[in-house]
């Protein structure tokens, strides 16, 4: 970080580990309303906090945020969830753990609940770490790293004459 090689914003010293950085969770939690066909659109309704906390419903799938803006042009960047709320019920970066070099945002986080559990907006949720790159490395320059808030599949948009996305409203 002070090469200005990885970028953690807001960075907070006390969540410094040996390997790793813990990440929190950001204010947009959106409930992910899919058809079971990965290539229809898929809907997205965005929980309201109530009482600075969220509910998450046993086995539907969430999509969060990190609090933290998070990437670098230089290291390739894992996310993954604490074991310490995966021994809660809930998993976190089931399948999205591996990042690209060249992506500095806020990353969409997948929530998956195995009991019903309440999330704070703001609490540690998981750590990320960063790897070395080897051979030339390419700066990644798709969707999912332009946007700083919970991004759902676009793996529809790979086929013709299906659905867009519907943001939420």
């Amino acid at each position: 970080m002070d090469r200005g090689d990885i970028v953690i914003d807001p960075f907070l010293s006390s969540h410094v580990n040996p390997n790793s950085y813990n990440y929190r969770l950001g204010p947009d939690i959106h409930c992910v309303q899919a058809s079971g066909d990965p290539h229809s659109g898929v809907l997205q309704s965005r929980l309201e906090p109530v009482g600075g906390r969220c509910l998450l419903r046993k086995g539907q799938l969430y999509l969060g945020h990190t609090l933290e803006r998070i990437g670098s042009n230089r290291y390739v960047t894992s996310l993954i969830g604490r074991s310490s709320i995966g021994r809660l019920g809930l998993f976190v970066q089931l399948s999205a753990d591996l990042g690209h070099c060249g992506a500095v945002h806020r990353w969409t986080l997948e929530l998956l609940p195995t009991i019903d559990i309440y999330v704070y907006p703001g609490q540690i949720i998981g750590q990320v770490s960063f790897w070395s790159a080897m051979g030339d490395v390419l700066a990644y320059q798709g969707w999912y790293g332009r946007h700083d808030r919970p991004m759902p599949s676009k793996l529809h948009t790979s086929i013709e004459g299906h659905a867009e996305i519907r943001e939420p409203g």
